[in-house]
């Protein structure tokens, strides 16, 4: 089985879309097996990462742009704004797409686990996710 949603973002951050995949594997009807995400996208990306205190993004957003700086005098594509080339590093460097195991028709997530897409870009966008699941 393949779908694909939309996951809504509103400038950069990890915004969680655990429950769009919740639904998709329930529909599925598969009750063992493994679900692949992938991220239809350059400038964005996806993690599983901790749902239950909002710190750990914030740390883990300002841990990146630390990382990756813009404005960087050596990238030559700057056409889309100074965010553009970091966006893309930024997505290189962290995960496109996911696998999770699916055991009695449920994804096989921690208690404080959450599928996030990670925004790398200021502005708001319609990021697609491709879901297939086998079983």
């Amino acid at each position: 089985m393949v779908e694909q949603f939309e996951v809504v973002t509103r400038g950069q951050g990890l915004f969680e879309f655990t429950e769009q995949v919740r639904k998709v594997v329930s529909h599925s009807g598969v009750s063992e097996g493994l679900c692949t995400l992938f991220m239809c996208h350059t400038s964005a990306s996806m993690t599983i990462q901790e749902n239950a205190d909002p710190s750990a993004r914030k740390d883990l957003e300002h841990w990146l742009s630390r990382l990756v700086k813009e404005d960087d005098p050596l990238y030559t594509h700057t056409c889309e704004g100074s965010d553009d080339m970091p966006a893309h590093i930024k997505a290189a460097l962290t995960a496109t797409s996911l696998s999770i195991p699916i055991i009695n028709g449920r994804l096989v997530l921690g208690t404080w686990q959450g599928i996030f897409c990670w925004e790398h870009r200021y502005g708001n966008h319609r990021r697609k996710v491709a879901v297939h699941i086998g079983g």
